[in-house]
């Protein structure tokens, strides 16, 4: 297929004219008008300014845009679009080994929300009647055309963005990328793939998403770029409505009575100031026995106590456990902290959690208060009373946090405790109350468990852990 300006293509009746119909797209032309460095008159140079707070037009294309849309302000139409232009209008084949593709990847937090872009690129294919004989291949994750490019979905993991030759990177919903095996996951994959576009000239890197906290890849990229003449990196933000004028305006009026703070984020495009990091990964380094993965029970050490994060077995959440004892010098030491993901059997789990208790001389500990009664009698069948906090878990992560600040803990070196604790969120309600609890999408179940122990034992060593023997004679 012949090269021709992606607007032209946009306007033109037998490619993509018929999908992107009437004068509610021309948010969405200045953006593609910015991107490509195509020529702007004075309505659309207006809007560029307004929304990427430069001045002069760009005299370059960009390899790599920010967007900071609200949402369904129409980004995943529009990536879907740039998807398609760049698979069949471009030719790569000077840049590419015998046998090798160039990929334009689709990245989301998980496959689902991936294949929502998938589905509008392959829409767009089977409809123009131009395109279509260009797909020889059809996979539920990729399509394969046959001027050697290949449109394939993946998910957010720098593990499966090596080893590609990228003519294009849609990366979508960045803000709420979560990776159980990594503090900064959007980082670490923006890093991965970005060798992988150094091969193909004027390859792209797209990042949208609607804004959440600030933090993030998505975050720096605005603070670094935004209304910046001559940066490298195109910045676009907008509300929901700028971008897609057809948005229901009683939605978005409903959302801001019910929620100011996260209908401007989720509508308005603005990031959350109300939410923030809990703690920072440099204050947890120093607190953990680097190469110390599990201590022995000690008989010196004296009493030992044990926190419980319950769960089914069959849904998201692991079913976790931590032990942990009071050192003079050190303070609140963690030694023991097992996870057991799902699926899983919760009798079995339980079964294997009471024997590891049992061996630390723990015949009572405090939970969760996942499950309600079913916990307790459970465990109680394996001679353990395992009785519900009374603190909620914004609390205790409160409690924890002082500790952690002093170094007045020791932890023990676990990857994922590190990156649950890192992913905690402190949220500052209208009233001015905090809560603290885990991003959504992520987990906090080794969190919670590791935490729950460490501030038992900082609170009131004594009172938390009986013996067997003692327990026979009341």
């Amino acid at each position: 297929m012949p090269e021709a300006n992606i607007l032209e293509a946009m306007d033109h009746p037998q490619i993509f004219a018929p999908h992107f119909k009437g004068d509610t797209w021309g948010f969405w032309r200045m953006v593609l008008a910015a991107l490509f460095a195509l020529p702007m008159d004075d309505k659309t140079l207006a809007l560029y300014r307004q929304h990427t707070g430069r001045t002069a037009p760009p005299e370059a294309p960009f390899t790599e845009m920010a967007l900071v849309i609200g949402r369904r302000g129409g980004k995943s139409q529009i990536l879907a679009l740039i998807a398609v232009y760049l698979a069949c209008f471009r030719d790569y084949e000077p840049y590419l080994s015998p046998g090798e593709v160039a990929t334009i990847a689709i990245i989301a937090a998980d496959r689902n929300q991936a294949r929502t872009i998938f589905r509008y690129v392959k829409g767009l294919l089977s409809s123009v009647p131009v395109l279509a004989p260009m797909v020889e291949d059809e996979t539920k994750e990729t399509l394969t055309l046959n001027n050697r490019v290949q449109i394939e979905i993946a998910t957010a993991s720098f593990r499966v963005t090596r080893g590609y030759t990228f003519a294009a990177v849609l990366a979508d919903e960045t803000a709420f990328w979560r990776d159980e095996s990594s503090a900064n996951p959007d980082t670490e994959i923006f890093r991965a793939l970005r060798p992988g576009l150094a091969t193909i000239p004027n390859s792209l890197l797209l990042n949208a998403s609607s804004p959440y906290r600030r933090a993030g890849i998505l975050w720096k990229a605005y603070q670094r770029n935004y209304g910046k003449d001559g940066a490298r990196v195109l910045v676009v933000k907008a509300s929901t409505s700028e971008a897609n004028p057809k948005i229901n305006p009683a939605i978005i009026a409903e959302a801001y009575e019910e929620d100011p703070e996260s209908a401007a984020c989720e509508y308005g495009g603005e990031f959350r100031t109300d939410i923030a990091d809990f703690i920072s990964r440099s204050v947890l380094e120093a607190c953990i026995e680097t190469g110390c993965h599990e201590r022995p029970r000690v008989a010196a050490a004296g009493r030992y106590v044990a926190f419980i994060d319950a769960a089914g077995g069959s849904g998201t959440d692991s079913m976790t456990m931590a032990i942990a004892h009071e050192d003079k010098t050190l303070g609140p030491v963690l030694d023991v902290l097992r996870e057991r993901k799902p699926p899983f059997s919760p009798e079995s789990v339980v079964m294997e959690f009471a024997a590891t208790l049992k061996s630390y001389g723990i015949y009572k500990a405090e939970s969760d208060k996942w499950g309600g009664d079913w916990v307790g009698e459970a465990f109680r069948k394996q001679g353990i009373t395992v009785t519900p906090s009374a603190a909620p878990k914004s609390e205790i992560y409160r409690e924890l946090l002082p500790l952690l600040n002093a170094h007045k803990c020791s932890l023990l070196d676990h990857p994922r405790l590190v990156q649950q604790l890192c992913g905690l969120e402190r949220r500052t309600a209208r009233g001015g109350r905090d809560s603290i609890d885990h991003a959504p999408n992520a987990h906090d179940d080794v969190a919670n468990a590791a935490a729950g122990a460490l501030v038992l034992v900082s609170k009131a060593p004594a009172m938390m852990v009986f013996t067997k023997a003692f327990l026979d004679r009341i």
